[in-house]
């Protein structure tokens, strides 16, 4: 298993939402981003990305 204190530091050094936006284009809500999920083939913007999480 992870150790929890390596998990914690990954995610103060990194933003997930640059991560993500390397592979699937992100678009702003509020305080979350959206994309069509790139595991389905889907029409609307139901994969969510929350950076405060």
């Amino acid at each position: 298993m992870i150790p929890q204190s390596f998990i914690q530091d990954l995610l103060a050094r990194v933003d997930i939402v640059d991560v993500i936006e390397r592979h699937v284009p992100l678009k702003k809500k509020g305080a979350n981003y959206f994309a069509c999920c790139p595991f389905h083939g889907e029409k609307s913007a139901s994969f969510s990305v929350s950076p405060s999480k």
